[in-house]
Parts: C-alpha cells; structure tokens; sequence
C-alpha cells in the first residue's frame, strides 16, 4: 500500500513568507523521499490563504524533482480553465523531462467562484474548458502538427516541445469532489482519480466510487488497474491528548481559510456545480470531532492511525492516501514529526498488503 504528501498551503504572509513556506515544503518533500513516501502532490490556487502559495504547481515540483530523487511528482491539480493548452502542455512535458519521468498529471475544474472572476472565465464554461484542455494536452503529447479546433482555443499546425518523457505522456489524474457526472467522465476516459472525502458523507464516497469503477470497467480498463489517492489532514503524536488536541488546532485554522476563501457560494449558484451553493454550510457543520469520530482525517498516536487506515481501506478498497502534513499554520517540527512516526510506526504495517477493489 502506497501514502504521498500533500502540500496545500493554508498560511498568509502575516504567518509565513513565501519563501519560508517554500524551505519548509522541499525540506520536508526531501525527507519524505528519503523515508519512502510514494508521491508528493500540490494544489493550483490564488489570493487566498486557503492555497494562494501554490499558484502554480509545477514550479514548485519541478524544484522538489532536484531535492528528492525518487519520488513521484502530482500536480494536484492544474486548471486547464486558467491556462492555454499549449502552455500548459509545455510546462508539463517540461517537468516530465527534468524529472526522467516522474510526473502525474492532475487536471481539476476549479470551484472558487472569487478565481473564475479573476481571470475573467465564466463558471458556465468550467467542465467544456476542463474537458477541451485535457483533450488538447493529450493531443499535443502524442502527435505532430497538431491542428485543434475547440470551443475556446483554435491552434496549428503546431508540434510540442519538448516530448513528454513517458510514453504516450505523463499519467492523468482528475480531482472530484461530489458531483456525479465528473466520476462517471473520469472512470469513462480511464482517468485516475484525485478525491477529498471530508465533505462528504462515507456512504456517498463509497458511492462515488463505485461510480468510477464501473465506469472505468465498462470504459474497456481492467478493474483494479485504477489509481486513486484520496487525501487526508493527518497529525500524529506519541500522546494522543496532544495529537487531538493539536490536530483541532491546526484543522480548526484550515477551515477558517476555507471558509473565507468559499464565501462567494453564498451569493452563487449554477447547474455546473450543483450543490455548492450549501458549501458553507456543509464546511461549518463538519467539526473536527466529526471528521475524526467519520475517519475524515488521520489523527492520533500511530496505532490509532493504523486502524482509521484499515477501516478506510475496508470502505474504499486499494487506494493511496495523501497526506496533508502541514495543514493550517503548522511549524515544520510538527509537520516532520508527523512525517517520521507515520514512516516509522504506520507504514510498515501496510508494506506487504495490497488492498481489494471494492
């Protein structure tokens, strides 16, 4: 069984400077390589606290690819809306290439109604433009004087380089949330899948991702054959009153960011995200004592952890886990403390188990 990290940043200038958030991350993305850890994964956000240090994911992993060797790179994820295809392409093809074929590929939709406004695109548009930018992505990657008529962007002939380092081109991840149409598209296409469960309910992830895998079955892919990373907020301490306490700490922090950075769904609402105009409430009503009574996040001593792995692998079936590490405005320590147990005390009860498809 595999588990990344993952770097979201909740942190503002006031807390953290850019470039000391940066040191932290690649420091600890170091340490993570060196402990095993499968994958390091990072977000495509703006302006806020809640993932505004991460406005381009493949910046800052194309500087964790020269600190850490062996580990796997995601952009989790890229927003084919904010960027034109043939950049976008490029970028990645890039990194593939500085990493000797190291990158998986996340593309998401976006949801923040504050960062559509910004760059001036319109909701309405999100899954035609997510869908066209991953269609001419692929097709820059595997072709040669490509000519591409879309909706949004009209390009070529034109041929891209650099040519992506694996072949035909770098996995495809797309990230989903609670809308059935994006799981159904994903298993279809024979995409993997970038889900966080915390905003919903188990039985609707268990769900959601039978969706997927019927889809990806019936797309003409082998069961099984499915990637899946399902990221976590994970605190871990030898004391458990102190990872709870702790953990409520730092999860308290991020979904203060949060809330802000959702504010604007209270005046929104639109058929390409049905059901985000109850964003707000659905974040205010998930308490933290919720999500760790529901295994909505990792937190605990390392045996405890042990067991809210086992009953999320007994829900979902053969998934990787993504660990949030450094959630809200977490000193380092705390986060590489985190880091160690979970390397040292978790992960080799899981080194020899595969878990089942569901």
């Amino acid at each position: 069984m595999r588990f990344g990290i993952n770097f979201f940043p909740t942190v503002s200038p006031e807390e953290k400077s850019g470039s000391q958030f940066y040191d932290e991350c690649l420091e600890l993305t170091r340490r993570a390589d060196e402990l095993g850890y499968s994958s390091v994964k990072t977000v495509e956000h703006y302006f806020f606290a809640y993932g505004g240090y991460s406005p381009d994911p493949v910046t800052f992993l194309t500087a964790a690819a020269m600190v850490a060797p062996r580990i796997r790179l995601v952009t989790g994820a890229v927003i084919p809306a904010f960027t034109h295809p043939c950049k976008l392409a490029g970028k990645l093809a890039m990194l593939d290439n500085i990493s000797h074929g190291r990158l998986d590929v996340g593309f998401a939709r976006a949801f923040l109604p504050d960062e559509f406004a910004a760059f001036q695109t319109s909701m309405e548009e999100s899954r035609d433009r997510f869908n066209e930018g991953i269609e001419a992505c692929k097709r820059l990657w595997t072709e040669t004087d490509v000519v591409f008529e879309g909706k949004f962007h009209q390009f070529g002939p034109v041929t891209m380089l650099p040519r992506p380092y694996q072949k035909p081109h770098p996995p495809i991840f797309v990230a989903a949330t609670f809308t059935p149409e994006s799981f159904e598209a994903a298993g279809r296409n024979g995409h993997n899948l970038m889900i966080v469960p915390y905003v919903s309910t188990r039985d609707k992830v268990a769900d959601l991702l039978q969706l997927y895998r019927d889809n990806w079955e019936q797309g003409g892919k082998r069961r099984g054959d499915e990637q899946i990373q399902m990221s976590y907020h994970c605190y871990v301490a030898e004391n458990e009153d102190e990872a709870r306490r702790e953990g409520k700490r730092y999860f308290d922090d991020y979904t203060e960011k949060l809330l802000v950075a959702v504010s604007a769904w209270q005046r929104q609402k639109t058929d390409q995200y049905k059901g985000y105009e109850h964003l707000v409430e659905q974040i205010k009503r998930n308490t933290f004592e919720d999500a760790l009574r529901d295994t909505k996040v990792f937190v605990g001593t390392p045996s405890q952890l042990v067991e809210q792995i086992e009953m999320v692998s007994s829900w979902y079936g053969n998934v990787e886990p993504s660990l949030q590490i450094n959630f809200g405005n977490m000193p380092k320590e705390e986060a590489q403390r985190t880091l160690e147990l979970f390397a040292s005390e978790v992960m080799p009860k899981f080194a020899d188990r595969v878990a089942t498809a569901v």
